[in-house]
């Protein structure tokens, strides 16, 4: 059986909230879209199970639809009220077309409460310190990208509204890309409740919370790989068979979803991320991670939001480069990184040049561009210290 597929404007998030809720009742499934053109390859239906079709935001590889049933947002949902304060109300400021910002709509929706929009473009610390005034609920939440996280955080030093307005929040939800601990710790410190979450499109979002696996969310760790488990993983990817096969696998008759994330659990349970498991140069005949290398890089004053990014080298073959912008690199010197990363890793790590950009450019979901910030370390486009 199949359920009609309805594209959504989600520069309207409003109408994706309208879409998303007959969705769950079992209406249209909701396909949100950033512009007008409908791609010839989108069907007018989909398996009876799915409620959603979430592109990925394709920051390493190629785009993927991502396909989410009803039980599985509604999975995420309940696990998210119980790892925090319980149903509350939402600031959106996030894309409605990525599933961190269908979350919070899907998590009003569960909750019963109307999400505070922000409108679609460059956020805007005042007008997120605005929104949060108008929430009239006692349990409050936003999710928010680091960088966003960051700018929060820099309004509120220079405004004591702003800086009442953050503290309001029962908790600010942090996720998309790996977050630093000094930006962590920075928003702790200002009274800020940071939870750092985990997942994927498919898994419905976050679902693993500063390292611990919420609600039925299982964690393995297999050969080095992530896998998550529990029942807000996807159905599969549309028009992708082999991709599903190849992400979702049967084990003991429990269904896992294989990350592509390399890490480890502790014997405490928490889950660390260390990086891609594609995402490792060999640098002299040694293997580095750049996502280990990216970790300590982000702990180092000034470079918070730095990313860390491969690079072909005569003599190495690979190195890892470092891409910052240019107000936050400021003071950085090369050599100072270079040890401190040398320290933690080893000499092959050690970040080979830092190059300085006036802004990282960003994907629409307000992750790095990782695939632009490669092509143009590779292209030599940018000043170097």
């Amino acid at each position: 059986m199949t359920r009609p597929l309805l594209p959504v404007d989600a520069r309207r998030p409003g109408a994706v909230l309208d879409a998303l809720r007959d969705a769950l009742a079992g209406g249209p499934a909701v396909a949100p879209r950033t512009d007008d053109h409908v791609p010839a390859d989108l069907p007018a239906a989909v398996p009876q199970p799915v409620a959603l079709v979430v592109e990925t935001s394709g920051s390493s590889g190629v785009p993927k639809r991502v396909m989410l049933g009803a039980d599985a947002l509604l999975a995420g949902a309940a696990a998210a009220d119980g790892a925090l304060g319980g149903p509350g109300r939402w600031v959106l400021a996030l894309p409605a077309h990525y599933v961190a910002g269908t979350n919070v709509l899907v998590r009003s929706i569960a909750a019963g409460t109307e999400p505070v929009l922000l409108p679609p473009g460059h956020f805007d610390p005042d007008a997120f310190a605005a929104a949060a005034r108008r929430l009239d609920h006692p349990v409050r939440y936003a999710s928010l990208v680091p960088a966003q996280l960051a700018a929060v955080l820099d309004a509120a030093d220079r405004d004591g509204g702003v800086a009442e307005a953050v503290r309001s929040f029962t908790a600010l939800l942090v996720g998309g890309q790996a977050t630093s601990a000094s930006l962590v710790d920075r928003a702790r410190a200002s009274g800020v409740r940071v939870v750092r979450t985990y997942g994927s499109s498919e898994t419905s979002g976050g679902c693993v919370y500063d390292g611990v696996p919420v609600g039925r969310t299982r964690v393995a760790v297999v050969d080095g790989q992530v896998e998550l488990s529990g029942p807000s993983l996807a159905v599969g990817y549309l028009g992708d068979e082999a991709r599903t096969a190849a992400a979702f696998v049967e084990r003991d008759g429990e269904r896992w979803y294989r990350t592509g994330d390399a890490g480890g659990v502790s014997e405490q349970g928490v889950l660390t991320v260390t990086g891609r498991l594609d995402d490792v140069v060999v640098s002299g005949g040694e293997k580095v991670s750049l996502g280990l290398v990216e970790r300590v890089v982000r702990d180092r004053p000034g470079l918070e939001e730095a990313v860390v990014v491969r690079a072909p080298h005569d003599r190495w073959g690979e190195v890892p480069v470092v891409v910052a912008g240019g107000r936050s690199a400021a003071g950085v010197e090369l050599v100072d990184l270079r040890a401190a990363v040398a320290a933690v890793l080893g000499r092959a790590a050690a970040p080979d040049r830092l190059v300085v950009v006036p802004e990282l450019p960003l994907l629409p979901s307000g992750k790095p561009d990782r695939r632009a910030l490669t092509a143009l370390v590779a292209g030599d486009g940018a000043a170097r210290n």
